[in-house]
């Protein structure tokens, strides 16, 4: 039996729609895998020249640009301590100790991965800004609003996804052999929001 070219040209755009939308599913909707220190998980691959394609789709939609893990770890989180999916209209409390790195900062992005917009111009703490107490741990606020004296708060839009990237920049050897030892930050939802 022979199938007319109409036939053949409507089974050829299914295949391709069927492709592009299983991939698009792959990248956005499949979590990455990686290697998990508590909340926080890092893929190993991240800028890696052994990682496959799908990992360097999945770094460049939401990245943008990777390191290789031997200059660079990068973890982020897909919820808060309690199993709550990351929301901007919340108001979260990071703490912990400082990362053994030579240089490290905490982030806060937007669903479409861009920075927050903000009139204080404050998007991330990191190692040179993030205030220490007695016993030497760090703490911030991220959330739409926090006191006006908060130096270490980093503001969101008040609406929609949000997410949170932890870099590591000159890791200690012991760190980037088992980057699942890190002693992560705390991340911990303050109030009830909408």
């Amino acid at each position: 039996m022979r199938r007319s070219i109409a036939q053949l040209s409507l089974l050829y755009v299914a295949a391709v729609v069927l492709g592009v939308a299983s991939a698009w599913l792959w990248l956005t909707r499949v979590g990455m895998s990686g290697v998990d220190a508590v909340i926080w998980r890092t893929n190993l691959l991240a800028g890696s020249r052994e990682a496959d394609a799908y990992t360097r789709a999945r770094i460049s939609l939401g990245a943008v640009l990777a390191l290789d893990r031997s200059e660079t770890l990068y973890y982020t989180p897909e919820h808060d301590d309690e199993g709550n999916t990351l929301r901007a209209e919340c108001r979260y409390r990071i703490d912990g100790t400082p990362p053994p790195a030579r240089w490290w900062s905490i982030t806060a992005y937007a669903a479409d991965n861009f920075l927050f917009a903000n009139a204080e111009r404050r998007y991330s703490v990191s190692g040179e800004n993030a205030p220490l107490d007695n016993q030497g741990r760090f703490m911030t606020l991220v959330g739409p609003n926090a006191a006006d004296t908060d130096r270490s708060w980093i503001p969101t839009a008040g609406t929609g996804g949000m997410r949170l990237t932890l870099r590591l920049y000159g890791a200690g050897e012991p760190l980037q052999r088992d980057p699942g030892a890190l002693a992560a930050p705390s991340v911990k939802r303050l109030d009830d929001c909408p």
